[in-house]
């Protein structure tokens, strides 16, 4: 019985001790391959010329578009998705996501609301404003990492991870938007 209760604590800190390699490997990216680009005037502006936009939506207006959102994914009209999709923004996040040579599955970036500004592909919903990935990013101020859990996705067959970070405005150091990066986590090891 001893040897039982024994082998549950270390097979509990090896679990523990991957995550945090993980996380560590997983922030060390963000930090040396995304902070430098997330400032980069294209989405900056992209940032701020949606939040202008969006910043007096009512709640229920967002869950209006979220669900606008959802019912378009996959079909061939869609008036909400594509100009997140066909934007400047957008297309620099796609050349990013090539530029990391596979690391990087996708990209998005969201407003003040957590509305998607540009993605390099279609996300499943609109509003990530409800998610950790955006409150704790962009809710946690300025230069803020978030580490999702690494996962199987089914869609890809590999496993990944998501990294969020705040963006903040490079004129006023204000918290303006947020990003999320789907890294493939065999690459990263």
């Amino acid at each position: 019985m001893k040897s039982l209760w024994l082998a549950v604590p270390v097979a509990l800190t090896a679990t523990l001790s991957q995550a945090d390699q993980y996380r560590d490997v997983m922030t060390t990216y963000a930090r040396d391959n995304v902070m430098s680009w997330v400032q980069d005037p294209t989405v900056i502006s992209a940032i701020r010329m949606q939040n202008m936009r969006t910043g007096h939506l009512a709640q229920s207006d967002i869950d209006e578009l979220d669900r606008l959102w959802r019912q378009e994914v996959g079909q061939p009209t869609r008036p909400t998705v594509d100009p997140v999709l066909n934007n400047a923004a957008a297309d620099f996040l796609r050349a990013r996501v090539t530029a990391s040579d596979g690391v990087m599955t996708e990209v998005f970036v969201m407003d003040s609301r957590g509305l998607n500004v540009a993605a390099s592909d279609a996300t499943s919903d609109y509003w990530q404003g409800d998610e950790a990935k955006f409150t704790e990013s962009f809710g946690k101020g300025a230069d803020a990492i978030h580490i999702g859990d690494i996962e199987f996705d089914e869609s890809s067959q590999m496993y990944q991870g998501q990294v969020s970070v705040s963006i903040a405005d490079p004129e006023t150091g204000a918290v303006i938007g947020a990003v999320t990066i789907g890294l493939n986590a065999e690459m990263l090891f």
